[in-house]
């Protein structure tokens, strides 16, 4: 028989919010932060209703997860692991487990405003765009066409015009190696005309010469005049110059993380993509999300050693490197044509610098703001003006908190169309006060 409880692992601002929703019911929760086998053990064979194991880390997490199963294999328990092959793979373990994250659970909600000012939620499911929307204080559920994958298909089906426009997005690797390219092929091309305009070479011959000067070993022992002969000593010394910087920008180019491309799924769209600023969990998620739906993204961070960024170079999602706060980062990411920018790094006070920043580049550009989840600024209201703001962990609080209760029945979408969002009322976040540190 089991009793009326829960059962809560991990210390963590999520875990605690959990703790807190349960306890507003006068539902009994025990509260462990980084249980001993022995205090687990003691927790889970007193056979509570269900289980939470929210911890950062997502072997600790799964460790516990095998633990309960062992001791009690009937038990419900929701696991939150980032790492989607982890999560899949735990999931086939523990049939008995629903395996999520805050990332997962905030993704759609993050996304929804993203794509218009009415829109909830947004996600793709069976290759179908699903949203929720608000029309005059009345939610319902709608099916859109799903949007093409024009800001994310191979850079070789994009025009010369796209690339041009895309490179004010590049690093300076990228800009000296184009620069020092296109100086030798400006050379070269200069070169070849003058020779086939003077009328004295065939093509291949007028060809061969402009490529000696290019390659700095002269002209071939042919009469030329004085003119083309000053031009051509001229044009040899420039390229030393033009090889010098392309070999830089290459070196560096193959030296560096390599987190946007020129061309292809990692170069940085320019036009009605979506901006994200903070490449953590919720950041990788909610470019996965979007990509999901045909939506072009862009990330931005600002530490170059991030741990995710290994995770954003696997996925192929294009990341500039720098503050997003700043306005020249802004500008080569293309603010002023884009669909949106989400602030979603795990700072909330940067996240509120970057909206001001990005209302103050492009006042008419729609903001997604995470932020309120911070105890001493939990009230996000006076935050309206910059933009949409969610609370990620509040949002994720209540769903997990849902599946304790009733083991998932409750469709989150109906609940999404209810209007149960996860936006908690700002006096209604408080964290628990009774944590058992074992």
């Amino acid at each position: 028989m089991r009793r009326a409880g829960y059962l809560v692992i991990g210390d963590t601002v999520l875990s605690r919010r959990i703790c807190h929703e349960l306890g507003t019911a006068a539902e009994p929760v025990d509260h462990l932060v980084e249980p001993a086998d022995d205090c687990l053990a003691e927790a889970v064979l007193n056979r509570p209703a269900a289980v939470a194991v929210v911890v950062h880390d997502d072997v600790l997490a799964v460790r516990y997860a095998l633990a309960i199963a062992h001791l009690d294999p009937d038990v419900r328990t929701v696991v939150t692991i980032f790492d989607r092959t982890i999560a899949d793979h735990v999931s086939s373990l523990l049939p008995q487990a629903v395996v999520t994250s805050p990332a997962a659970i905030a993704a759609p909600l993050l996304a929804g405003p993203c794509l218009g000012r009415d829109v909830v939620a947004a996600w793709e499911a069976n290759g179908v765009e699903h949203q929720v929307v608000d029309s005059g204080g009345r939610r319902r559920l709608r099916t859109v066409p799903r949007r093409s994958q024009g800001g994310v298909v191979s850079g070789m089906r994009r025009s010369l015009g796209q690339l041009v426009l895309r490179l004010g997005v590049q690093d300076l690797s990228a800009h000296l190696m184009l620069g020092g390219l296109f100086g030798l092929l400006t050379v070269l091309v200069v070169d070849f005309a003058w020779l086939m305009v003077d009328g004295r070479h065939s093509a291949s011959a007028a060809f061969l010469e402009a490529a000696r000067v290019v390659a700095t070993v002269g002209p071939g022992p042919t009469e030329a005049s004085t003119a083309y002969a000053i031009f051509s000593a001229v044009a040899m010394l420039m390229c030393v110059g033009f090889t010098a910087l392309f070999t830089a920008g290459l070196v560096d180019r193959l030296l560096e993380p390599g987190l946007i491309a020129l061309l292809g799924s990692r170069s940085a769209p320019r036009r009605d993509h979506v901006i994200v600023v903070g490449m953590g969990q919720v950041g990788i998620r909610l470019c996965t999300e979007l990509r999901g739906l045909g939506v072009p993204v862009v990330g931005v961070e600002r530490d170059p050693a991030a741990p995710q960024l290994h995770v954003a170079r696997a996925l192929r999602l294009p990341v500039v490197s720098g503050h997003g706060g700043d306005r020249g980062v802004l500008e080569r990411v293309g603010l002023r044509r884009a669909l949106a920018l989400a602030a979603v790094g795990s700072d909330e006070n940067d996240n509120i610098a970057v909206a001001i920043a990005a209302n103050a580049v492009a006042p008419g550009t729609r903001v997604v703001l995470r932020a309120g989840e911070q105890e001493a600024i939990a009230e996000t209201r006076s935050l309206l003006p910059l933009g949409v703001t969610l609370d990620v962990w509040s949002i994720a609080a209540v769903h997990i908190v849902g599946v304790l209760r009733d083991g998932g029945a409750v469709d989150p979408v109906a609940r999404l169309v209810a209007g149960g969002d996860g936006r908690t009322p700002a006096q209604e976040r408080r964290s628990c006060g009774h944590a058992t540190i074992s």
